[in-house]
């Protein structure tokens, strides 16, 4: 059977007040062009979809549009919460989804109550595929006290609880079906992407094992991490990463898909295909006449720019008129040589005032200007 691992959409984002959805909208078409294409048996999507639990409906609208285009290629599917997304709002609308042959699992399930969803491809291999959605502090308890018969089993850290999910899921893993997980997760030795929500990512308190997955899984399909990686493990475990640069921390990562070939009692064959119409985030720093340099050569990069000018006003609207481009501009005046100890005493006002400015590499001559006339204003001279 041939399987399409992607995950961390985040639709809906918008970088710096600049709205994602038309580059999403455009690498999301070739992703369902890559399952046509490669003609998968299955879709997995390892959850995040969406940015944020609480999704414009214009993001909604690219989801689910997406979701039934990779059904009509005649593959299953099968996706995942994330901790970006609502995990109650995709269990109201496993029904709904469900009639459409898509099925979603928002919220951890025993085995024989949707936790493990069993399929024949049209060539007659069996699937069974795990479904692990991401689970918080809070609900990772629940989810043990689900599966686990014995009380006794409820307590413990949160990756050993995790692991007591996963082993309740994949118990009924055989020799003669292509064993399949799907996990929203922050595994032991991944690398993060940069764009990342940190809590989830850099606490161990969200970490788990690579050993808690089973040797008699075939592919262990990760989301969480936005980096295309390969973990050590009992079994084959990979991040797909997000099909875009979702983050600056991104920039110059390529993108991808995972397409997995398996078939029971053989090893699983993993390739990772690039995803075309990637918008690049880009960081480039420069004086104004080095950013006018490598202006014409920038395309259609989404940039943050790192000026290495004194600051002083209309030096961002400079900027945006080299770079229109720029959504994310930072002045990095250079740093003047420190003193030890300003000299104060003797100095007249204006004379503080400059030497407070260079310290700060403010060079606006307006600053020095307003402050004579705010200066005259306090001691009389304005009445």
């Amino acid at each position: 059977m041939k399987l399409l691992h992607t995950s961390d959409w985040h639709v809906g984002k918008v970088l710096k007040g600049v709205a994602r959805l038309p580059e999403q909208q455009a690498v999301l078409a070739g992703v369902v062009d890559l399952a046509r294409r490669e003609a998968v048996d299955l879709v997995v999507v390892a959850g995040d979809l969406y940015e944020s639990a609480v999704a414009p409906p214009e993001a909604q609208s690219l989801v689910w549009s997406t979701l039934l285009d990779l059904r009509d290629t005649g593959a299953d599917v099968v996706v995942i919460a994330g901790n970006h997304d609502n995990a109650a709002q995709f269990e109201a609308l496993r029904p709904l989804a469900a009639a459409a042959g898509i099925t979603v699992v928002g919220r951890a399930r025993r085995p024989d109550d949707g936790g493990v969803v069993d399929l024949v491809t049209g060539g007659g291999e069996r699937v069974k595929v795990a479904a692990f959605p991401f689970l918080s502090q809070r609900s990772v308890v629940k989810a043990s006290q689900l599966m686990a018969d014995d009380p006794a089993q409820y307590a413990g850290t949160y990756a050993e609880r995790c692991r007591r999910v996963l082993e309740a899921l994949c118990a009924g893993f055989g020799a003669g079906t292509v064993n399949v997980v799907v996990a929203h997760a922050m595994v032991r030795g991944g690398r993060p992407g940069g764009g990342e929500r940190d809590a989830q990512t850099i606490f161990e308190d969200y970490w788990i094992d690579p050993t808690a997955f089973p040797a008699s899984a075939h592919f262990v399909a990760l989301g969480h991490l936005h980096r295309t990686q390969q973990l050590p493990g009992p079994a084959p475990i990979w991040y797909s990463g997000s099909p875009i640069q979702v983050d600056f921390g991104e920039g110059g990562h390529d993108k991808h898909a995972l397409v997995v070939e398996a078939s029971a009692g053989r090893p699983a064959v993993v390739r990772p295909v690039p995803l075309d119409g990637v918008r690049r985030l880009r960081t480039i720093e420069g004086t104004l006449v080095e950013l006018r340099a490598v202006a014409s050569g920038v395309g259609d990069d989404l940039l943050r720019v790192e000026v290495k000018e004194s600051a002083r006003a209309g030096l961002a609207d400079d900027v945006r008129g080299l770079l229109p481009n720029a959504v994310d501009i930072r002045i990095a005046a250079p740093t003047p040589a420190e003193e030890s100890a300003p000299r104060r005493a003797g100095l007249t006002p204006h004379q503080l005032l400059d030497s407070y400015l260079q310290r700060k590499g403010v060079d606006d001559e307006r600053v020095a200007q307003l402050f004579a006339r705010l200066l005259d204003e306090a001691a009389g001279g304005g009445a």
